[in-house]
């Protein structure tokens, strides 16, 4: 029985999440399977990642073939790093302290990789809003300036009507006594 590493589509359409299981390669997609050993989430920035990285380990040493996108996510999860470090401490080219080490700096430089991608993300999402506050600042200036040169216009016309108004009212009782005779 060949014995596959894949994902099992879920989720909705547009958005899919996967389940990484182990199944027989005869098996429809999203059918049987052996056992489901993590799960991967494309749908967040970074992606998700869940997974057993033990039982992925053993399932690789007795012979399943991962398909092609479960490679890349067991080697970004270094499961194919610890499968080849533990090879080499069967050959004895290395010690398991050695082997160890390795592992350790690989992880410790996975970690600073994913940890300033979410900080230049983190980022970026505040320079947006700020920038987005900015634009809001200067429409809303740019209004502020439009209403007070149409209450000025408004001021003037006023002041003008009343200017008009009182000469009105300065020149009918002068004629009025005029009308009358």
């Amino acid at each position: 029985m060949a014995v596959k590493i894949r994902l099992q589509r879920h989720g909705k359409k547009n958005f899919a999440f996967f389940h990484i299981v182990v199944a027989d390669s005869r098996s429809p997609r999203d059918g049987r399977f052996i056992e489901q050993i993590g799960s991967y989430n494309p749908n967040t920035n970074p992606a998700t990642i869940v997974l057993d990285s033990e039982r992925a380990l053993a399932w690789l040493n007795v012979g399943a073939q991962p398909s092609l996108v479960c490679r890349r996510i067991l080697s970004y999860e270094g499961v194919l790093l610890r499968k080849h470090l533990n090879g080499g401490i069967a050959k004895g080219a290395l010690t398991q302290e050695q082997a160890d080490a390795k592992w350790n700096a690989w992880k410790a430089q996975r970690d600073a990789k994913i940890s300033s991608k979410v900080e230049g993300l983190e980022k970026a999402a505040e320079a947006k809003v700020k920038a987005a506050v900015a634009e809001e600042r200067k429409v809303n200036e740019a209004r502020a300036e439009e209403l007070a040169k149409k209450a000025e216009k408004l001021a003037k016309k006023q002041a003008a009507e009343a200017a008009g108004a009182t000469e009105e009212a300065a020149e009918t009782p002068a004629e009025a006594p005029a009308e009358k005779a």
